[in-house]
């Protein structure tokens, strides 16, 4: 259920008009389950419609690199972007000129790769900053629709950040930025972004990665999740042994919790939601059908959660990383611990 123009990239929902609409609707209907049920029904036709127009993207085995430290990062860097190259030229022999085009900007001499797999939809952890030596990391997770096809507009919404940091620290050092694209993420329209089963296999690997970091930077860094619609439900399901000092939930459909308490986690836990934001109007519940639990729970902007709230803006679903937007301000304020500056909704 992500939008997320970088960060996540944006994610796209039907179109943002477009799923503003269905999400209206569906309040406006006879009962949100029965919603829930012509979603999955929906999902049944259009997934394996929409996943059989595309083959398999042959694509390099990732770079096997020992555990990256800070006088390493530099190689890292390098092999990745080596193995991005080589994507790209198979993914162009292949015949698929977009994933080549996505692949070869990765590739780029300027690009940080931390990690990348061009491989099916494909996975990247990009950093903008100085690592080796920030004491500030900021964390993006993206939500649906993320994919190395998408990945500049999730690139976008990291760079908008790290501009933001760099403004506000006197010599543009001491802060990064990270783009983890380290899960697939599921499309808009399908039973997997109304459910949490991409998000438990996502979080193993979020929590391995949040503790690598602090291997890679400065001496204790204090490290921001911002964690994007379906983005959420990943940091939700993480955030028991996430080793990350605050949680930031962005247009959240809920993380599976009841409650900030519930998610187990030393991190402070904020979250926020634009006023012109579709995810409101989306059911905030879970219900056991056919098995499986569908839906996320408690609203993370309601006070019953109990996250620290604070002000969105009128944005919509993939506004929140937008420049000069009230809530790029107030992830800068968290991110550099600036947390009396916040402004609360």
């Amino acid at each position: 259920m992500l939008d997320h123009g970088g960060a996540s990239g944006r994610e796209s929902a039907p179109g943002r008009d477009g799923a503003r609409g269905h999400a209206r609707r569906w309040v406006r209907g006879r009962g949100w389950v029965r919603a829930l049920l012509a979603v999955l029904v929906t999902a049944a036709v259009v997934v394996p419609l929409t996943a059989a127009v595309r083959p398999s993207i042959p694509a390099p085995a990732p770079v096997g690199l020992a555990p990256v430290t800070a006088s390493s990062l530099e190689e890292a860097y390098a092999a990745n972007r080596a193995n991005a190259e080589l994507a790209a030229g198979m993914a162009a022999a292949h015949g698929d000129r977009h994933r080549a085009v996505a692949d070869r900007a990765l590739a780029a001499p300027s690009r940080r790769l931390l990690s990348f797999d061009g491989r099916g939809s494909g996975r990247a952890a990009e950093v903008l900053g100085d690592l080796a030596h920030a004491d500030r990391v900021a964390v993006l997770v993206p939500g649906s629709d993320t994919s190395l096809d998408t990945y500049e507009r999730f690139h976008a919404a990291a760079t908008a950040l790290h501009r933001g940091l760099t403004r506000k620290t006197p010599d543009g050092t001491g802060t990064a930025v990270v783009a983890w694209l380290g899960y697939a993420t599921p499309a808009t329209v399908s039973t997997t972004a109304i459910t949490s089963d991409r998000a438990e296999e996502a979080a193993p690997d979020l929590r391995e990665f949040v503790r690598g970091l602090r291997g890679v930077t400065g001496p204790d860094p204090r490290i921001t999740l911002l964690c994007h619609s379906y983005g959420s439900v990943v940091c939700g399901r993480a955030a028991d042994g996430l080793d990350a000092d605050d949680l930031v939930l962005l247009g959240s459909p809920g993380t599976g919790a009841d409650s900030a308490a519930d998610l187990r986690t030393r991190a402070r836990v904020w979250a926020a939601r634009g006023g012109d934001d579709w995810v409101a109007e989306v059911p905030h519940a879970d219900v056991d059908l056919f098995g499986t639990t569908v839906g996320f729970g408690t609203d993370p902007v309601s006070p019953a959660f109990g996250a620290r709230v604070f002000a969105a803006g009128d944005g919509g679903h993939s506004d929140y990383f937008r420049q000069g937007s009230t809530c790029l301000a107030n992830l800068v304020r968290i991110v550099l611990g600036e947390t009396s500056e916040v402004t609360r909704a």
